[in-house]
C-alpha cells in the first residue's frame, strides 16, 4: 500500500529526532495538575528466561535482587503518594510480573492503601503462570490479565523458543480457558505478519482465540526494531509489510463476526471493562516507576534508569529513579496527541483546540491532509475525526513505526549499563531451537 510506505518512511524520520535523550539532572518528575487523570505504570524486569527478540530492560531472575527491588518500587510509589499523586488506574509490566507472585500480590495491596482513587489493575504474565496456585491470589487484586501467547502455531512456537518455555498450544489452550473466569477481563497478547506465517496459520490463531473465552485479544504487527533487524533479515528475509493489511483485514473481519469490539486499532474486546495494554489510549500521562520505565508528564518523556543495581541502590536514599529526558515542542506534542487519539479511534476536536489553542486542520495542516487524502477519515466534523477501516490499518502502521523508535529509545538507555550487567542479560539470552527460522518480533509498547 502506497500510503503505509509514504507513512512509515515520514513516521520514521520523525521519531530519529523525537526520542533523544538527555541526562535528567533533578532525578525528579513533576508534581500532578489539579484535576487531570494519571495512571500508574510499574515495570518488574525479571524473567525466568529471557526471550532474545524482546526489547524490553530485563534481566534473569534472581531472587537476592528481585525481592530488595519489589521493596524499591513500593518505596517509589509512596515517594508519588507524598507528591500528591492519586490514580484511578495501575498497569504493571516486564519483564514477568508474577515472577515472585507474593512481592506482587503485596505492591498491589499497597497501592490500594495509597492511591483511594484506584479501582482497576492490569498485570502481564506469561503462560506458565496461569496456574490455580497463581490465578487465586491475582483473583480480586487484578482487574485484567493479558498473557503473551504470540502465536498457537507450535511451529512458530517453536521458532520463537517458546514451545519449550511455555507448552504447547493445547497446554496454553487450556490454561487460558481456566484462567478466564477469575477476571474482569482476560487479554492474550498475539503477533501477526511473522515471516513463516500463511493466512491459514492466522485463521487458526484466531479461532484458538474465539474458542478459548478470552475476553479481549491484542493483535501486534511484527517489528522489526532497529536492534534485531539485521538478524531478522539474515535468518528469515527481511519482514513483508506489503501483506500486513492483508493480515490486518483478516484478523478485524474474522474478530468482529464473533462479538469483538475494537477498543483500540488492534486490540478487540469483548468485556465491559475496556482496559486495554495501550493506556496511552485512556491516559495521555503517566507516570512510570522501576528499573526501565518510560513516564510522559506535561510534554516530557522522562527515562529510568536500565540497571537494577542503580535502582536499588537510589530508591532507598528517597531519590526517583529518573535518569534521561526528552522535552518536546507543542508540534511535536500536537503530532503526538493525533497519534494516541486515533490509535484510539475517536479523535476529540474541541479539547484538541481548547487544549493547544488552535483548531486541528491549522495546527496539523499536513497530517490533516494526507490522511484525508489517504480516505483515513470516516467522520471529520467540528466534534470529532472517526476512522475508516483502510485509516485504522494506517494507525496500525503509524505505531508500529513509533514503537519501533521506542525500541531505539531503549537502546540508548541500555547502553549505559556498566559491562556486569550487560554481560548478565547476554549470558541469560537463550538462542531460539531453530536457528534457520528464528524469529525475533521485537514488539514495545512506550512501557509494556
Amino acid at each position: 500500500m502506497l500510503e503505509e510506505r509514504v507513512l512509515s518512511r515520514v513516521v520514521r524520520g520523525f521519531m530519529d529526532g523525537f526520542l533523544e535523550l538527555g541526562p535528567c539532572e533533578e532525578r525528579d518528575i513533576p508534581g500532578p495538575q489539579p484535576g487531570k487523570r494519571y495512571m500508574l505504570y510499574l515495570h518488574v524486569p525479571f524473567c525466568e528466561r529471557l526471550c532474545p527478540y524482546c526489547s524490553f530492560n530485563r534481566f534473569p531472575f534472581d531472587e537476592d535482587r528481585a525481592l530488595p527491588y519489589f521493596d524499591n518500587l513500593r518505596r517509589e510509589m509512596r515517594m508519588l503518594a507524598e507528591k500528591g499523586y492519586d490514580f484511578e488506574s495501575l498497569y504493571i509490566g516486564g519483564g514477568t510480573p508474577t515472577v515472585v507472585i507474593d512481592e506482587l500480590c503485596r505492591t498491589i495491596d499497597e497501592a490500594h492503601s495509597l492511591f483511594g482513587s484506584l479501582d482497576e489493575v492490569s498485570s502481564e504474565t506469561n503462560p506458565n503462570h496461569l496456574i490455580p496456585a497463581y490465578l487465586e491470589k491475582l483473583d480480586g487484586r487484578v482487574q485484567r490479565l493479558s498473557v503473551g501467547v504470540q502465536s498457537f502455531n507450535n511451529d512458530l512456537l517453536h521458532q520463537m523458543g517458546r514451545l519449550e518455555k511455555y507448552g504447547d498450544n493445547e497446554t496454553i489452550f487450556q490454561r487460558i480457558q481456566e484462567a478466564v473466569p477469575h477476571f474482569q477481563s482476560m487479554n492474550v497478547d498475539m503477533i501477526f505478519n511473522f515471516p513463516a506465517q500463511t493466512e491459514q496459520m492466522l485463521i487458526d490463531d484466531l479461532a484458538w482465540i474465539v474458542e478459548s473465552g478470552a475476553t479481549q485479544t491484542t493483535f501486534y504487527p511484527l517489528m522489526a526494531s532497529p536492534s534485531v533487524e539485521k538478524s531478522l533479515a539474515e535468518t528469515v528475509g527481511a519482514v513483508d509489510y506489503a501483506r500486513e493489511a492483508r493480515f490486518y483485514d483478516i484478523i478485524w473481519r474474522v474478530l468482529s463476526q464473533y462479538g469483538y469490539d475494537m477498543s483500540s486499532a488492534w486490540t478487540f474486546d469483548k468485556s465491559a471493562g475496556g482496559m486495554i495494554d495501550e493506556y496511552v489510549v485512556n491516559y495521555e500521562e503517566y507516570p512510570a516507576l522501576g528499573s526501565g520505565g518510560i513516564t510522559y508528564l506535561d510534554g516530557s518523556l522522562y527515562v529510568n534508569t536500565f540497571s537494577v543495581t542503580e535502582y536499588n541502590e537510589l530508591v532507598p536514599k528517597g531519590v526517583l529513579s529518573v535518569r534521561d529526558v526528552q522535552h518536546f515542542s507543542k508540534a511535536n506534542i500536537m503530532r503526538y496527541r493525533f497519534m494516541m487519539q486515533l490509535f484510539g479511534l475517536r479523535l476529540d476536536k474541541a479539547q484538541f483546540e481548547a487544549d493547544f489553542g488552535v483548531p486541528i486542520e491549522l495546527g496539523l495542516p499536513a497530517e490533516m491532509a494526507f490522511m484525508s487524502a489517504a480516505g483515513a477519515f470516516d467522520v471529520n466534523d467540528s466534534e470529532q475525526i472517526t476512522l475508516t477501516p483502510k485509516g485504522r490499518y494506517l494507525l496500525v502502521a503509524m505505531m508500529r513505526q513509533f514503537f519501533i523508535g521506542v525500541n531505539n529509545l531503549r537502546d540508548q538507555a541500555r547502553a549505559q549499563l556498566n559491562g556486569a550487567e550487560r554481560q548478565l542479560i547476554f549470558d541469560a539470552i537463550e538462542q531460539p531451537c531453530a536457528p534457520v527460522a528464528e524469529i525475533k518480533p521485537g514488539f514495545a509498547p512506550m512501557n509494556a
